[in-house]
């Protein structure tokens, strides 16, 4: 068979195996057993054709794309976490700074209440609460609490409870992020509440040194899940250049990823919580001082506090500076010029 006859043949077919890629893997071997036939062909009559390059490179892009989906199969959850979530919280910083000014702000505002409101602090932990923790201060066990129960079932249930409210301040972004504002108030008021009762006592120190080994995590992550709850909102106040249903599934897709992400946080926060914290409060009990070293404490605190800097603040910004980016298709690629910036 002439050459051209042999490329008049098949060009329809060629070119639609190049430009109409499918994601159905029996037709995906069907057209590459189907190149390979014809570049069997083309090498053996045509060695030196351009023709023989052309369906040579055809069949290796698919190739590439089997070899890469298997390939993915093995890797998609390393890349997850390497590289994919990163780089999509980087899309997202400045709604995440906007969140954590915002509770900082919530926090403060606790605070400032409590110390000019007498009653503010009662208001916002109740009455219980408050008379139990300053029994267990007349004690000399300021801390007591966490002591209280066994530790598996507080990390069961503390895990679950952190993460119905991380999910309560995702499913907020629906309502425009008012809820997911409401969320953030309760919890920012009572945050700053708590920590003036135990200041106001000359406990502040040793109180940071107990709650924060899991309130870094804790607290980080509730932070976090607020601004994937401000992201879906974002996807419908702000649609850009995309349709406002466009904009919104592409939102809820990333601040669906981030909320997942989080759930590893809040289980390491959960058994800082019922046995590290648990272990932690007795140091400061005058009666019986059988808890750990102070040294442990802030171990934890400096790496809780590092993990959640270095990973959702630092490490999204160097890559976005190296060049990485995520491709449309979800795989990570990265532009040749490594020093590529904003």
């Amino acid at each position: 068979m002439r050459e051209a006859l042999f490329i008049k043949k098949n060009a329809d077919k060629w070119n639609t195996y190049q430009h109409s890629p499918t994601d159905n893997p029996d037709e995906t071997a069907e057209r590459f057993i189907n190149l390979i036939d014809d570049l069997s062909y083309a090498k053996t009559f045509y060695p030196k054709s351009k023709v023989t390059r052309w369906v040579n490179g055809i069949a290796a892009g698919i190739y590439q794309s089997i070899y890469r989906n298997k390939k993915e199969k093995y890797s998609r959850i390393f890349q997850f976490w390497k590289f994919e979530l990163p780089l999509l919280f980087k899309r997202y910083h400045r709604i995440f700074l906007f969140t954590a000014v915002v509770f900082i702000l919530f926090v403060t505002i606790g605070v400032f209440s409590s110390i000019h409101n007498p009653d503010f602090v009662r208001g916002i932990l109740g009455d219980g609460y408050v008379d139990m923790t300053e029994e267990n201060i007349d004690k000399g066990d300021p801390f007591g609490v966490y002591k209280d129960g066994n530790p598996f079932s507080m990390f069961v249930w503390i895990g679950f409870n952190n993460i119905s409210v991380a999910f309560k301040a995702f499913i907020g972004g629906f309502t425009l992020g008012l809820f997911t504002v409401m969320i953030m108030w309760g919890n920012g008021m009572m945050l700053g509440a708590f920590q003036y009762m135990f200041f106001s006592k000359g406990l502040g120190i040793k109180s940071v040194l107990v709650i924060w080994i899991h309130g870094t995590l804790e607290i980080s992550a509730i932070v976090i899940a607020a601004t994937a709850g401000f992201i879906l909102a974002s996807g419908i106040l702000f649609p850009g250049t995309y349709s406002r249903m466009v904009s919104f599934k592409r939102h809820a897709k990333d601040a669906a990823k981030i909320l997942i992400s989080l759930i590893p946080v809040f289980i390491v926060a959960a058994f800082f919580e019922s046995y590290v914290t648990h272990l932690m409060s007795q140091t400061y009990d005058k009666v019986n001082n059988t808890g750990l070293p102070v040294w442990v404490s802030i171990v934890i605190l400096v790496l809780s506090a590092a993990f959640i800097i270095w990973y959702f603040i630092i490490r999204p910004i160097r890559l976005h500076r190296k060049g990485y980016y995520i491709q449309t298709d979800g795989l990570i690629n990265r532009l040749k010029n490594e020093h590529a910036k904003n």
